[in-house]
């Protein structure tokens, strides 16, 4: 429900430390952050910076001196909430909210609030509860976790009126148990109507990317869904999912999922593996990439390495999309779009415009077409129907009437075989 309450004033702190031989580069790592941020409405990101540390100071993150320095800041700007890029522990998150008199989150709170405000369907809201409720347990240091909710958000970021409830380990644990239960029965309908849906064999075709990539706009595109798409991190959490036929005429099944992103912590890959399962069902992945972000190379690593972490087979076949080449000048528009035209499995495509979708329609459709087999069948005189929709499909090479009907030699695909025998 939308309230009246003003933005909450935040500020973004991206932890450089040095002692961190796997650290991000300190701009874009901030610039991202800072985008995470603005991901949730009810914040209003009122300044952001870097925070060059030699190394971590176990109970206060950052040494005294950066502390006073960065308190009279948040003071001066009347800072609510400070966001820091990267892990706090349960102690230094309690420390600093005791010395600058703010509440604070950290990376993975931070995504677990966008998460929640993100999630569409039953099972993205037990997973979300789920992962936020084990993130939770590990800091009841602190005076308040929130397992009752009267917003879209998890509480975290909160303000005046929100529920606080005192919870311990046994009260978080039986929450758990609970709703592991009811996230089993989720699962297994969605297990039930998977294979229902294995019965009419349409392939799969999973978009993935890094958030912000353009997938969803692709999907739109391609189904003429009006799927959430906009210009901010994490525009989508659950899959959607539309049967769309393509131009050659074969019908498939687009999944559009949850974009990823770097440091995602690995007890949120877990929690989410299910809401990736269909990226681990698809016969055909669609790699959708920003091309004109400047850390595209660093973008397109993560997704891969994610794509590994939650099992995806390489047996699946994968063409990189390179997305957003509309932002692009004309001459790296046309070095893009060469390159594209001259590497098997690469496609340089605008979403927004158009340019480039036929291609890359064109290529998912040999990527899927099955090998075709030729046979004869017998279709009785009293089938009109489907002797109908064999010569609709073009599958028709010769046919001779005889004593128990139509003998009909054709050549067809294995969906095609399956459509007509479920006709």
């Amino acid at each position: 429900m939308e309230t009246d309450r003003p933005a909450t004033r935040a500020w973004v702190l991206h932890p450089d430390i040095k002692a961190d031989r796997n650290r991000r580069a300190a701009g874009p790592a901030l610039e991202e952050a800072v985008s995470l941020s603005a991901a949730l409405p009810e914040l209003e990101v009122i300044g952001s910076e870097i925070v060059p540390l030699p190394k971590v100071q176990p109970g206060h993150l950052f040494g005294s001196g950066k502390i006073e320095e960065l308190k009279a800041r948040f003071k001066e700007n009347e800072i609510e909430l400070v966001l820091v890029d990267g892990h706090v522990s349960p102690v230094q998150q309690r420390n600093l909210e005791k010395d600058w008199d703010v509440k604070l989150l950290d990376r993975t709170g931070l995504i677990l609030e966008i998460f929640s405000d993100r999630a569409r369907t039953r099972e993205g809201v037990l997973q979300v509860e789920m992962a936020a409720l084990s993130y939770q347990r590990t800091r009841l240091v602190r005076a308040w976790t929130h397992l009752e909710r009267q917003r879209g958000g998890l509480g975290f970021v909160g303000g005046p009126g929100e529920t606080q409830i005192e919870a311990d380990r046994r009260a978080i644990d039986d929450q758990l148990v609970r709703l592991r239960r009811q996230l089993d029965k989720v699962v297994r309908t969605r297990t039930l109507h998977r294979a229902a849906r294995a019965k009419v064999p349409f392939p799969i075709v999973a978009l993935v990317g890094y958030t912000n990539a353009g997938k969803s706009t692709l999907f739109n595109r391609l189904t003429g869904a009006d799927v959430f798409a906009k210009d901010m991190l994490f525009a989508t959490l659950d899959p959607t999912m539309r049967r769309i036929q393509l131009p050659q005429g074969e019908e498939i099944i687009l999944s559009d999922t949850v974009g990823f992103i770097s440091d995602l912590p690995t007890e949120l890959v877990a929690a989410f593996r299910a809401t990736l399962e269909e990226v681990l069902d698809a016969d055909l992945i669609l790699h959708v990439r920003d091309i004109s972000h400047g850390q595209t190379e660093e973008q397109a690593k993560d997704v891969m390495e994610i794509l590994s972490k939650i099992g995806v087979s390489d047996t699946a076949p994968i063409l990189e999309v390179w997305n957003k080449i509309d932002r692009m000048d004309d001459m790296a528009r046309d070095a893009m779009l060469v390159q594209a035209g001259r590497t098997e499995g690469l496609h340089a495509i605008s979403a927004i415009t158009g340019e480039g979708i036929e291609d890359l329609l064109a290529a998912v459709t040999a990527k899927l077409r099955p090998d075709r087999v030729t046979e004869t069948i017998i279709v009785p005189y009293s089938d009109g129907k489907r002797r109908a929709w064999l010569f609709k499909e073009g599958v028709i090479e010769t046919e001779e009437q005889k004593e128990d009907g139509f003998h009909i030699r054709l050549t067809w695909s294995l969906v095609q075989k399956a459509k007509f025998q479920s006709l």
